[in-house]
């Protein structure tokens, strides 16, 4: 699998689950969030938009990708949120596409564009190295089947700080109205028979 089949893979809306580990204060914090990505090609313009952002040459690019998320940690502050979105472009190494640059518009843990590295490695693994101004990051996803994909993240702040988080994302089946409707009439009909037994 190469790194923009792995973003094909991923595109579509994910739930995940998170668990981050505070390893100065030896606690952990669970929260969870909800994702979206949809694979950009080549030559679509906001994959050419972060090309020259970062002064790369879109022609370079083999894709990119468009992400969204929102979610919430346990340990968060009245109006604090994890909401925001990103795109960023994949710009292969001329000797070894399976390496690169990942150009992101803004980065995750840094609010800022930012240039990343990825690795595909050799169990179908995306590894994306990043350095920000006051931290650094490592993270690694995987799929263990088509509709579940696994994440491991470690954040190191310059400061001494560090966080290393665990990601379960499951898959959200986009249902048809239709059927949405008939497993709805269906519930009812089984909850009302059971009821009608006692007579309610």
């Amino acid at each position: 699998m190469n790194v923009m089949e792995f973003f094909q893979q991923s595109a579509g809306k994910w739930q995940s689950q998170r668990t981050t580990h505070h390893l100065p204060f030896r606690r952990a914090e669970l929260g969870g969030s909800n994702i979206s990505v949809e694979a950009l090609p080549a030559e679509n313009e906001r994959v050419a938009e972060i090309c020259k952002m970062h002064e790369v040459d879109p022609s370079t690019a083999v894709g990119g990708a468009y992400v969204e998320w929102n979610g919430e940690m346990a340990w968060d502050k009245e109006g604090e949120d994890h909401k925001g979105s990103t795109v960023f472009a994949l710009v292969p190494d001329e000797d070894n596409p399976q390496t690169g640059n990942l150009l992101r518009e803004r980065g995750y843990a840094e609010i800022v564009p930012v240039i990343g590295r990825y690795e595909m490695d050799s169990e179908n693994g995306l590894i994306l190295t990043t350095d920000y101004e006051t931290m650094s990051s490592v993270e690694r996803f995987w799929f263990p089947n088509p509709d579940l994909r696994m994440r491991t993240s470690v954040v190191k702040r310059f400061g001494g700080l560090s966080t290393a988080s665990f990601c379960a994302e499951s898959r959200v089946e986009t249902v048809p109205e239709q059927e949405k409707d008939d497993a709805a009439a269906r519930e009812a009909f089984e909850v009302a028979s059971k009821y009608s037994s006692f007579g309610w």
